[in-house]
């Protein structure tokens, strides 16, 4: 464990944030790169786009919804991109 956090507030539900090392990050990627999944209703827009998590700190979660993408799409594009160095991005 890296850090640890508690919450305040004195009750039964009261939480306890971890921050843990990972070995590294999976990506599905989609014909050898990154890509993003978005599930729509098809004759509305409410409740609007979600947006199911395409990197995973477990690489079984990430082999996991590459088989499932490859099935519902019929292909063997979608791939699992193992990261363990990367450029560091500092945002705005």
């Amino acid at each position: 464990m890296l850090l640890e956090s508690h919450e305040e507030r004195r009750s039964v539900n009261a939480r306890v944030f971890q921050v843990l090392e990972a070995a590294a990050v999976y990506a599905v990627f989609y014909d050898g790169q990154p890509c993003n999944i978005r599930i729509a209703t098809a004759y509305r827009d409410y409740p609007g786009p979600k947006y199911p998590r395409v990197t995973f700190m477990s690489p079984g979660h990430a082999h996991r919804m590459a088989r499932r993408l490859n099935k519902r799409f019929n292909t063997t594009a979608f791939t699992v991109v193992r990261f363990v160095d990367g450029e560091l991005d500092l945002g705005d």
